[in-house]
């Protein structure tokens, strides 16, 4: 990668996530069954029979009450998949970006200072996702004003990543 870390939702917000989320809502783990479920915790797939959870988690929020921005309307919350306990977070060996298989379809949504939508782009993963995703953050990076990027799904538009600028 040119820079860029995928950053995991923070171990203090994960910690508030699993007693109540963003929307007021206890958490209610339960057991994985089939995999796959994209954890924002340690950013990777969920195994089968781990304990995990689906949250409803606000990123502009919690990043605007640490820099005093005011996102205004921009403020939205939506599902994540957590584990239900504390977990070792992303693997410091693990590189390139997660949940980046080829093809699935991405937005890539640039951020001003104040926490306001600044422009942002649909990226197909290509086969060599690194260097898709190193690419649309250097062009999403190229504009100043730019501070923070946040990589959602299309198919849910949940959040599966954050970049900030380096």
């Amino acid at each position: 990668m040119t820079g860029y870390e995928p950053r995991p939702i923070t171990p203090a917000a994960l910690a508030e996530l699993r007693a109540t989320d963003d929307a007021g809502r206890p958490c209610a783990p339960y057991p994985e069954t089939e995999g796959g479920a994209p954890l924002r915790c340690c950013l990777r797939g969920s195994e089968p029979g781990e304990r995990i959870a689906l949250v409803s988690y606000a990123p502009l929020r919690r990043w605007a009450a640490g820099t005093g921005a005011s996102p205004g309307a921009y403020d939205e919350q939506g599902p994540v998949f957590v584990h239900a306990e504390e977990c070792a977070g992303p693997d410091p060996a693990r590189r390139g970006y997660p949940f980046s298989r080829p093809g699935a379809l991405r937005t890539v949504r640039r951020y001003d200072a104040r926490g306001h939508i600044a422009g942002g782009r649909l990226l197909e993963t290509p086969a060599d996702a690194e260097k898709g995703f190193d690419t649309a953050f250097d062009e999403a990076f190229a504009d100043p004003a730019v501070v923070l990027v946040h990589v959602r799904a299309v198919e849910y538009g949940c959040l599966l990543f954050e970049v900030r600028r380096p």
